[in-house]
């Protein structure tokens, strides 16, 4: 097998957000090691060679109309509706894979819905379906927080709702049993006799606090994509470091791909748009930074009273 390149040698050829977001999906790595298999690899793809997976990114930002379609009604709204459906056509394109089923709703006896099974897919004669669940989340980790230092209850979303531990927790003990409860037997029985195959793919970037020495949480993947965030306070000093650098602020749904270079900014502009956000808006911004030596850095900057609260821990997890 040929391995493939990293996402930045497509990125670099790549000019169309959602294809430049897709060519990004195609490499991103889990954020934690769980008893499931993780997210789908480039090889179960059928894309795990170069100059097939090149070929394939190539011919999607050539004529882009299919891509388009499947994701115009996501490209507002929710991040984790966009990732999913950016799953669902690649699973349904892609050359070893095809989408069975998604967003399927499990009801009880009176019909109250108790969950929903992501998505189901098959690979190209090999094995049982797949029931794979999955979730897009950037977490901030705190140098002083609930547990000890390498706790999943320390990194915690920007909007400081959910946390790591929960995410965790709640796709371990809801979403990946949801396929097996007695309910989800007649509505999997047309993808083939029970049961499927169960993955997690947990996608997404931490962010280390900049200033702090704070380990990867527990359980963290090999690999997984590490940032930066600061308070407001902090950029002029955080700037000083990156020497001559340009950058751009990540806007949703694009939180996935960098922009293209020829989207970046000065370090000044940046700072002067930073300041006028967090004058209206206590929202965190993310950013992505590129230093002159080519190195990208994922940075999320904070209003200097981040966080107001944090997540409990789930009460399994102590």
């Amino acid at each position: 097998m040929n391995q493939a390149p990293s996402p930045s040698a497509y990125l670099d050829t790549l000019r169309h957000p959602l294809v430049r977001d897709l060519a990004w999906l195609l490499h991103a790595p889990d954020l934690l090691v769980t008893p499931y298999p993780g997210r789908p690899t480039l090889d179960e793809l059928g894309l795990g060679d170069a100059p097939t997976c090149a070929a394939w990114l190539a011919a999607l930002e050539a004529d882009p109309a299919a891509l388009e379609t499947a994701l115009d009604h996501r490209l507002t709204g929710r991040l984790g509706l966009y990732h999913e459906a950016l799953w669902h056509f690649l699973l349904d394109r892609a050359p070893a894979t095809r989408l069975l089923g998604r967003n399927l709703a499990v009801r009880d006896a009176h019909g109250a819905t108790l969950g929903e099974l992501d998505l189901i897919y098959r690979r190209e004669g090999d094995g049982p379906p797949v029931h794979l669940e999955l979730a897009i989340k950037y977490y901030l980790g705190l140098a002083d927080g609930p547990g000890p230092p390498d706790a999943p209850a320390r990194w915690i979303g920007p909007g400081c709702a959910d946390s790591l531990a929960l995410k965790h927790h709640h796709a371990l003990t809801h979403q990946l049993p949801m396929s097996r409860r007695p309910e989800a037997r007649a509505l999997l029985a047309p993808f083939g006799a029970p049961p499927l195959a169960r993955r997690l793919a947990i996608l997404g970037v931490l962010f280390r606090p900049w200033r702090a020495v704070l380990p990867l949480p527990r359980g963290c993947a090999p690999g997984a994509p590490v940032g930066v965030w600061l308070h407001l306070a902090d950029w002029p000093a955080f700037r000083a470091t990156l020497g001559e650098a340009r950058g751009a602020f990540l806007d949703k749904p694009h939180w996935l791909a960098p922009p293209p270079d020829d989207a970046l900014q000065s370090l000044a502009a940046l700072g002067e748009r930073l300041d006028g956000h967090f004058r209206q808006h206590t929202t965190p911004r993310q950013l992505v930074v590129k230093t002159a030596s080519g190195t990208r850095h994922r940075l999320f900057v904070v209003a200097d009273d981040w966080p107001r609260l944090v997540p409990l821990a789930p009460r399994a997890a102590g």
